[in-house]
């Protein structure tokens, strides 16, 4: 007899500590891009700065926000 869906291997469990983890990460790092491209974009209306402000992300925030 052949199978001709999924087969049910139990409970895939929790995620770990480091999947968690690489998730938040990556969701800061979004963020991060997003804000200083938002701050970029208001004060130099150019889309170079802008990527160039995305790309270094929260260094780019901290940056302003100390400087402001």
């Amino acid at each position: 007899m052949t199978q001709s869906g999924p087969i049910y291997q139990g409970d895939p469990g929790r995620p770990t500590v480091v999947h968690r983890t690489v998730a938040a990460a990556k969701a800061g790092v979004s963020f991060g891009s997003a804000l200083a491209i938002a701050i970029s974009w208001s004060l130099h209306k150019s889309i170079l700065w802008a990527i160039v402000h995305g790309f270094f992300g929260w260094l780019y925030v901290i940056y302003y926000a100390l400087t402001r």
